[in-house]
């Protein structure tokens, strides 16, 4: 598959394809990039569908650029087309998080990485919460652990919002629980440590923390009702 990046034709290779995007790899200006896609809506009336790609497009754009001010590493983008609905940005050589925790629940191996992660990851989220962005889709699928620097990047930025809400960063953070729980709990609660690093970095977790408790309350309530 092919498509015209700055004046030139690029090979494509289809990495992901979720419910709104489509995610390929390939090269900007001779660096290895990661381009995604967009797509219409058939369901949608054009100019509608045509308004809201062009809407998610720029604020995911913004979210990211944003994140990187607030000291948080993502991906650095190269291009934003509104005409393909494309970001192109970066290539992360690394690991993604859902399989390092993967592999250390199965093997229980290397406490001082998990440690690093964990702390890490608190501090990003602190970090944006303060800056009032909110992520919105904070799972271990969404994070990388670049190779060579260890350093914890943030990626998909596609249902992130600002916000100082604290109740919006304690749903911020519940998903996150949630994802752990469901996916990683012969970890350990990890969620404890990304917590303490959160406090350590967030001059408002206080305010965060209360609301997270009510938002555990509520859905601890739906799981009984089903």
């Amino acid at each position: 598959m092919e498509i015209n990046q700055d004046g030139k034709k690029s090979s494509l290779i289809l990495l992901k394809q979720g419910a709104e995007a489509r995610v390929f790899e390939s090269t900007f200006m001779g660096r290895r990039s990661i381009i995604k896609e967009r797509f219409s809506k058939k369901y949608r009336h054009p100019s509608l569908d045509t308004k809201l790609t062009h809407k998610r497009l720029n604020t995911e754009a913004r979210c990211m650029t944003k994140a990187r001010r607030l000291g948080v590493s993502t991906p650095v983008l190269y291009a934003l087309d509104t005409v393909l609905h494309t970001l192109t940005f970066e290539y992360v050589e690394g690991r993604v998080v859902k399989e390092i925790f993967l592999d250390f629940g199965l093997n229980g191996l290397n406490q001082e990485l998990m440690n690093d992660i964990t702390t890490q990851i608190g501090d990003a989220i602190g970090k944006l919460h303060d800056g009032g962005l909110i992520h919105g889709d904070l799972t271990t699928s969404n994070m990388l652990f670049r190779n060579g620097t260890n350093e914890l990047i943030l990626i998909d930025f596609g249902l992130s919002f600002t916000s100082t809400l604290p109740e919006d960063k304690a749903v911020d953070l519940y998903v996150l629980e949630r994802a752990l729980l469901s996916m990683h709990s012969s970890c350990g609660n990890v969620m404890d440590q990304i917590l303490a690093a959160y406090r350590k970095t967030s001059k408002q977790w206080s305010s965060t923390f209360n609301k997270l408790g009510q938002v555990r309350q509520r859905g601890r309530k739906r799981t009984m009702v089903g």
